[in-house]
């Protein structure tokens, strides 16, 4: 049987789900009088309370799944952390400063926007993401935990070295960026560390109470479809917050999306193509490229908001980078599936594994 014929009704078809997602939010962002600034009165860390919330609920089942006494195999191979360490943090942030630079050198808002896009590493989304295209969700969790400590650690001085260190020793126009690491660091405890704490107590107290077996056959298939559910609800929210300023300035939407689609595709592609050249299996080199390709962008457009205003340029290229990534990386997910036989088989590993 097909990989997308053992897919559930949802799954299957998850990319128009989410197309008319996003049409719906568009379309109530601009139907709706009101409805953009209803959903931005209450925030969790400069993010609409509705979208923090449909964040937790599409992550919680996925860290649910994780197999946490496997995680010590994840840390011992060196082929995963290092690269993806590299491509996150010194890769990722360079080529979106370089296309930034190059599609927009007339545009210093929306170049600015997308620097800041570039310089947040994905937390949450991507482990959605990487579930789906069947990637390691063990490998996952470490690589997102990690890329967590070095948000609050490296966020604010990579902002500070690519808005205006690297532009004044190349003669280019140069930015301030103000954040603080507390910021950032709550950022992550509530986006990361709710949903790992409940999902670890999920697995831990549901195993000890009526074994491994009947969670993953019983209690995992019915918490599993939130994540699905929590992801859609996500993306009508985030484009009705954002639907009028996203349809009454198309031309700009347009000047912003070319860099964002090289940049999605050649961090995957690329991240891939490292990952298959380690000798890496299709579940871990998929979660390789995911979580290279993905960006935080509910931190990216709160950051975007909190420095230069929720009606600047720099917030509406924060606001586009979901607009293009929703739809490439949910398309890039059928890619990898597709892409199992050009890798070698994984090993053998204990029932329930992390991957499937």
């Amino acid at each position: 049987m097909s990989t997308v014929a053992r897919l559930s009704f949802l799954d299957r078809f998850l990319a128009g789900w989410i197309l008319l997602a996003m049409a719906a939010g568009l379309g109530l962002g601009r139907l709706v009088p009101g409805l953009g600034d209803a959903l931005a009165k209450v925030t969790v860390t400069g993010v609409s309370l509705p979208i923090a919330l449909g964040l937790l609920v599409m992550m919680y089942p996925v860290l649910a799944k994780v197999r946490y006494d496997r995680l010590g195999t994840v840390t011992r191979d060196p082929r995963l952390l290092i690269p993806s360490l590299a491509l996150n943090w010194l890769v990722g942030p360079a080529l979106m400063f370089a296309l930034a630079w190059l599609f927009l050198p007339d545009l210093p808002a929306y170049r600015t926007g997308l620097i800041i896009v570039g310089l947040a590493r994905c937390i949450a989304m991507v482990i959605i993401w990487n579930d789906l295209a069947c990637g390691d969700r063990d490998a996952a969790a470490v690589l997102v935990a990690l890329n967590s400590a070095f948000q609050v650690v490296a966020f604010a001085a990579l902002g500070w070295f690519y808005l205006s260190v690297l532009p004044g020793w190349l003669g280019l126009e140069q930015t301030a960026l103000d954040v603080s690491m507390w910021e950032i660091a709550r950022s992550v405890l509530i986006f990361l560390g709710i949903p790992l704490l409940a999902g670890f107590l999920t697995r831990h107290l549901g195993e000890r109470a009526r074994g491994r077996t009947w969670y993953e056959t019983e209690l995992l298939p019915r918490i599993g479809p939130f994540a699905l559910y929590g992801l859609l609800f996500t993306v009508v929210v985030l484009f009705a917050l954002q639907g009028d300023a996203i349809t009454s300035r198309p031309l700009d939407v347009a000047r912003i999306a070319p860099p964002l689609l090289v940049y999605f595709g050649v961090m995957w592609a690329g991240s891939m193509a490292v990952g298959r050249a380690l000798g890496l299996d299709h579940p871990r080199a998929t979660t390789l490229a995911f979580t290279a390709a993905g960006n935080n962008f509910e931190l990216a457009i709160a950051v975007a908001i909190a420095t230069f205003g929720a009606t600047s340029g720099q917030a509406l290229a924060g606001v586009v980078g979901p607009l293009i990534e929703v739809p490439v990386l949910i398309g890039l997910v059928h890619v990898a599936l597709g892409a199992r036989r050009c890798f070698p088989p994984p090993p053998l590993v204990p029932e329930g594994s992390a991957h499937g």
